[in-house]
């Protein structure tokens, strides 16, 4: 399994409210979470944070600025339902179900074909971690990710993997905007239902389980490029200053 980085990309964001101001002027604080629930954000924000030298295990990395026409050949292992639910270095919780991957060094956000070279399946994931940091391994699949591959029983497989789309690319989503988060559901219908009101329509409430407490994500949408996402971030930010972009 991956080591955690120390801190690196989340001391950054253990402050974060999230505010939505009423008509009259009144700021209304909607954000209930304890500070660890708080952290999670967009990798948007967070890509010149991870963008930085780090060091983990006396091993300093240097993260790549580009990840255009980016390939490398070598040994893929995966993580799983022990990391499921926790942060991953770009601020995102963890999601064991989705198409990700860890890389040490390729910026946040870069599209990736893999393919398994045992056995010639392939699959394609989205970086949004830091690691591995066991030597001689290149890429932390998602469980996903490695039963698609056929990687979760042996745990490990010789993979290569090809950059296909950068955050500068502008890739399709869907994508939505995080505008607040509840641990009191109708709290969250209420939010949910005025995002509706304001013309976001297929907005939806999103719970996920933090230390065993649920929290009920409120995310307006849907935006199907990030051009059309980030100009709805510009409207939406003057009411809830730190909402943010997530990926589907």
């Amino acid at each position: 399994m991956k080591p955690q980085l120390p801190l690196l990309p989340i001391l950054f964001v253990l402050t974060i409210h999230l505010v939505f101001g009423s008509g009259c002027g009144k700021r209304i604080v909607y954000q209930e979470q304890s500070p660890r629930a708080k952290v999670p954000v967009s990798s948007h924000p967070q890509a010149k944070k991870t963008q930085k030298t780090y060091t983990v295990l006396g091993q300093t990395y240097t993260p790549v600025q580009a990840a255009s026409n980016y390939t490398e050949t070598g040994i893929a292992s995966w993580y799983g339902k022990k990391f499921h639910g926790r942060l991953t270095a770009s601020g995102e919780v963890y999601n064991m179900y989705q198409q990700t991957a860890a890389h040490r060094l390729l910026p946040m956000q870069t599209r990736l074909k893999v393919t398994n070279l045992d056995n010639g399946r392939t699959t394609r994931v989205r970086v949004n971690d830091r690691g591995p940091f066991v030597k001689n391994r290149i890429l932390d699949l998602s469980y996903q990710a490695a039963k698609d591959l056929e990687i979760v029983g042996p745990g490990t497989a010789h993979v290569r993997i090809e950059a296909e789309k950068t955050p500068a690319d502008g890739f399709t989503g869907p994508f939505y905007i995080q505008v607040g988060s509840f641990t009191v559901k109708e709290n969250a219908l209420n939010l949910r239902n005025k995002m509706q009101g304001e013309g976001y329509l297929q907005s939806r409430i999103h719970p996920i389980s933090l230390d065993g407490k649920t929290f009920w994500q409120v995310h307006a949408g849907i935006f199907p490029t990030t051009t059309d996402a980030e100009q709805a971030l510009q409207r939406l930010s003057n009411k809830a200053p730190s909402s943010f972009i997530l990926a589907d």
